[in-house]
């Protein structure tokens, strides 16, 4: 189960720290991933990190602005975003990355989400 939070309005240029609590499966086992759809557009991978929190990817653009981290004690994972735009508005979906192609292909995700709606 995967339970995001953290996510509501902000202004352009502002941060925002997401979280993502797991349970059921053994979250240190796994490398994880964000995926975001904006709306009227199709999800798209946003980052992620391996197994021990030791090498974070991003997609291009986003490194620099998004931060993605780990707490394997806490089974939670964090996506900190700044300098925040538009273009960032998006429900955000945490996942397992073996899982992230088939959520991009199909749209169907495991979870609620959390809104990040950037507006002034």
């Amino acid at each position: 189960q995967f339970v995001e939070s953290g996510g509501g309005m902000v202004q352009p240029g502002g941060s925002l720290r997401l979280s993502c609590t797991v349970s059921g499966l053994s979250f240190g086992a796994y490398e994880m991933s964000w995926v975001r759809q904006a709306p009227g557009k199709g999800p798209e991978w946003v980052s992620g990190i391996n197994p021990t929190g030791s090498h974070a990817y991003y997609k291009e653009g986003m490194k620099g602005r998004f931060t993605i981290s780990r707490d394997n004690a806490r089974n939670t994972l964090y996506l900190q975003m700044s300098n925040v735009s538009a273009e960032d508005t998006a429900l955000y979906y945490c996942a397992k990355s073996s899982d992230v192609a088939t959520m991009v292909r199909t749209a169907r995700f495991l979870s609620q989400g959390t809104q990040v709606t950037v507006s002034s």
